[in-house]
């Protein structure tokens, strides 16, 4: 992997009405790997419907950090996330259409 990718964390609507937060370097390909079935074993079970938003990150490490601090928000918070970047969020859905929010 190149070190100099940025790092984005990411928010999933999952069919069940639920989020799932991840890290990548690359949003796309984790994307389409979560609509495959091949991602996390979450999403494997609770399908993504689209990418709600995501943030970027300069290294891995920090990616990581905003992931376990968004991970141990309740709903209305990640809700909250969400919205306090609106310019920045991209929603990929699982036809693959790409659209801002």
């Amino acid at each position: 992997m190149d070190a100099t990718k940025p790092w984005h964390l990411y928010l999933l609507l999952c069919r069940s009405g639920s989020y799932y937060a991840g890290i990548t370097n690359d949003l796309e390909r984790r994307f389409q790997a979560h609509l495959r079935g091949t991602g996390a074993r979450y999403t494997r079970a609770n399908p993504p419907v689209q990418v709600l938003a995501s943030r970027t990150y300069p290294d891995r490490a920090s990616a990581s950090r905003a992931e376990c601090a968004l991970k141990r928000q309740p709903r209305a918070r990640k809700l909250a996330w969400l919205q306090a970047q609106p310019d920045a969020a991209e929603s990929h859905s699982a036809d693959a259409s790409i659209t801002h929010l």
